[in-house]
């Protein structure tokens, strides 16, 4: 029986959960932008509770 040549080892990114840290540390991702809320929401107004009301 002849030899049967090594295979070459071929490595792949699975589709497990992996941290954005190791994610970026192997050079498989960016590093993401940080979302800004601020601005994005209005402040209620001081309203009195619903007790006081009446």
């Amino acid at each position: 029986m002849p030899d049967i040549p090594p295979r070459q080892i071929q490595r792949r990114v699975d589709d497990g959960a992996a941290d954005m840290g190791t994610l970026v540390g192997l050079g498989l991702a960016e590093e993401q932008p940080q979302p800004q809320y601020e601005g994005l929401f209005i402040a209620p107004p001081d309203l009195p509770p619903v007790d006081e009301l009446e």
